[in-house]
């Protein structure tokens, strides 16, 4: 997710410590911090990056982020949005915070909204209540139950909406609006064409009217076009899959979504879930719950999180 420098000062050790909740369609972390630096590195020097929206309320410390055109300071009560897919770098003095890991896909039809408000923090207003909720929540998870979460989840999207709702000033600072309208349009034609063996990179300029190096760019921060198209193919496999009305064999929907081979399918469904793509079926057929998996059970503590946020983009 983030790249991390040493403090100067490490003699006497370093502390810190997380608790993540696991929320089905989103991730809440509660961190405790001594300094450090930190930077987020763009989708082109990642392999397969994570480019979720990083909601961070800081409760005690301050902060400092610095992107390739401005820089921001993030203080105690403050909401920041980080992009994660994209670069930035900064440092935290010691600190206590909370960060809410939003997945794109949760606001397909509206992530104008937090790409109107990204690198920015908001504490006045509307920010201070998203703070208050966001505290709020950390203090109650404990104490509710699996079955919560559904509503909890709905709740937290509604709430977010309100707090970042577009205004004239937002837009008009937005990061390229015409870039997120045509990369909007690129993920509907994708949508569209999801089954088209000729759905390519080429295919999608001649639909946008764009040029390679434009497509290039647009697609930078999902890890290229092509990674692009194959991760929205695993993801409807990924729902045929949990579809317990779907009685199909698993090698007939990997070559539905364009796998003729089934090690060349269970391959990238592991890489991209971190499970494999029978282990989606045997936990539909044994009612495990859809947002727990064998591997993130048995993880050790350090790699929990990693996992998680991978899932989180399906």
């Amino acid at each position: 997710m983030l790249d991390f420098a040493e403090p100067d000062e490490t003699s006497a050790g370093f502390a810190g410590t997380q608790v993540v909740w696991d929320l089905g369609d989103l991730a809440l972390a509660q961190v405790s911090t001594k300094g450090l630096g930190f930077a987020g590195l763009a989708g082109h020097i990642r392999r397969n990056p994570i480019d979720h929206w990083l909601l961070t309320l800081l409760s005690e410390g301050s902060s400092q982020t610095t992107t390739p055109s401005r820089s921001f300071d993030g203080g105690a009560g403050s909401v920041q949005v980080h992009p994660l897919g994209r670069a930035f770098e900064g440092h935290v003095t010691d600190s206590e915070m909370l960060l809410l890991f939003v997945p794109r896909d949760f606001y397909r039809d509206m992530a104008y909204v937090l790409d109107a408000a990204e690198f920015s923090a908001l504490d006045r207003g509307m920010g201070r209540l998203l703070a208050d909720y966001l505290t709020s929540l950390a203090l109650r998870l404990p104490t509710l139950d699996v079955t919560d979460v559904p509503g909890l989840v709905a709740a937290t999207r509604a709430m977010i909406l309100a707090c970042f709702a577009p205004s004239p000033e937002n837009l008009g600072e937005a990061h390229e609006p015409i870039t997120a309208a045509m990369l909007e349009r690129a993920r509907c034609f994708v949508q569209a064409h999801l089954f088209d063996p000729y759905l390519d990179a080429k295919a999608l300029r001649h639909e946008l009217g764009i040029s390679r190096s434009r497509l290039y760019r647009l697609f930078e921060t999902s890890g290229g076009v092509m990674h692009y198209i194959q991760h929205r193919r695993l993801l409807a496999a990924r729902a045929a899959l949990a579809d317990p009305t779907d009685h199909r064999r698993i090698l007939d929907i990997g070559e539905e979504h364009g796998f003729g081979d089934g090690a060349e399918f269970s391959r990238a469904f592991k890489r991209e879930f971190g499970c494999r793509p029978s282990d989606v079926r045997e936990g539909i057929n044994n009612g495990r719950s859809n947002w727990q998996t064998d591997d993130e059970q048995n993880a050790a503590p350090g790699e929990r999180l990693g996992l998680l946020l991978r899932r989180l983009q399906a």
